[in-house]
């Protein structure tokens, strides 16, 4: 690997086997995917959440094959690159470090039905067409907190090529957030 190497990041969506009733349709299991060998089988490792906001989530890097393989998948939009160099040890002390969702919702006695809590000390659910907070789900992680942290951080970069003259021009967009 040289110094210069740079693998592309994506933001990729996964179908859910179940919506959540709780929030708008249609939801997706939402991954940032760095492809680490784009010449052999496109794969590479997935950052995420997991779990549920019931019991509550945590963050978890994996290898992974190439999403687009995946019987799940949805999408893959490229969302920029990063440099071989960072990868993965300062990406996983980021990621690591974003709290993960927290536990939002509980069984509630009374309707039967598992539901977004408003306080837990002492537990108390939303009445009928009360306004409710927004829950945060892997999709607002990814997109709300890593995304912009990363790219804050410099370890997600956009860069365009340009050959001219016989050389190679990269041209870093800084995207602030």
């Amino acid at each position: 690997m040289s110094i210069s190497q740079i693998y592309p990041v994506y933001k990729v969506k996964l179908k859910l086997a179940i919506q959540d009733p709780d929030m708008p349709p249609p939801r997706y299991h939402t991954i940032l995917f760095v492809q680490t060998n784009a010449q052999v089988s496109g794969s590479g490792i997935k950052h995420h959440v997991t779990g549920d906001i019931v019991t509550g989530m945590h963050y978890e890097p994996a290898k992974y094959d190439d999403p687009e393989t995946d019987e799940n998948f949805f999408s893959k939009e490229l969302i920029g690159h990063t440099r071989a160099l960072n990868y993965p040890k300062n990406w996983n002390d980021i990621l690591k470090s974003i709290p993960a969702p927290r536990k939002q919702k509980a069984f509630n006695k009374v309707t039967m039905k598992t539901e977004p809590v408003k306080s837990w000390d002492p537990m108390t659910f939303y009445e009928p067409g009360e306004p409710r907070r927004l829950l945060i789900k892997c999709t607002e992680w990814i997109e709300d907190q890593a995304i912009p942290i990363l790219i804050n951080a410099g370890l997600i970069q956009w860069r365009h090529e340009r050959i001219a003259g016989g050389y190679i021009f990269y041209v870093v967009l800084l995207v602030l957030i």
